[in-house]
């Protein structure tokens, strides 16, 4: 999967790793890197778990995979999903065919809500004043470039209120300015 930040692998018992415990470690990153996940192995020993796992949290990292001793010899190893939380177990041998379909399921949820939330923040209006208003009031506005032109664009301006894109009608970059159909899309200026 592309685009995410590299998932960690941490070995949740620091002191005294063993050196085959380490191998199987790699060999599990190398599994997910070759099923077209990014994969950092967090090896350092100088650090805490609970550190380390803090660390990752802090970075945004999506999934965080825990193995120790323990898992090794279940065959298992821990799952700490960011986006619905908590912690569970998981078969090793599962983990290159289960990760790519755990990320996508999280990224599609994530893009859901973002354009939702977008969508509930954004107004189409027909007006300058309308996309004034609407944008003042702390959300979008989409107004057709021919209504608002580079008149409107300084009328607003005087509001703090800024284009923020031109797209085509379709959603797509527009091929230039003044081709029929553009949408602006407003807000306010910080």
């Amino acid at each position: 999967m592309q685009g995410y930040r590299d998932l960690p692998l941490l070995i949740n018992q620091w002191a005294n790793v063993v050196r085959w415990e380490m191998a199987k470690v790699r060999e599990t990153g190398d599994r997910l890197a070759a099923a077209g996940v990014r994969v950092h192995v967090d090896d350092r020993t100088d650090t805490p778990f609970g550190r380390r796992a803090v660390d990752w949290e802090l970075k945004g990292v999506p999934v965080r995979i825990e193995i120790g001793p323990r898992d090794l010899e279940n065959g298992t190893v821990m799952l700490a999903r960011r986006i619905p939380g908590g912690k569970e177990p998981v078969p090793l041998d599962a983990l290159p065919a289960l990760l790519p379909a755990i990320l996508e399921e999280d990224q599609a949820l994530l893009l859901r809500q973002s354009r939702e939330h977008r969508e509930c923040r954004t107004t189409d209006v027909s007006t300058i004043e309308q996309a004034a208003e609407a944008a003042t009031s702390g959300g979008w506005a989409r107004v057709p470039w021919a209504t608002l032109g580079e008149e409107g664009e300084a009328r607003l301006a005087e509001r703090a209120v800024t284009v923020r894109c031109l797209v085509a009608e379709d959603g797509s970059v527009p091929d230039s300015d003044d081709a029929p159909g553009n949408v602006a899309v407003v807000a306010r200026a910080y």
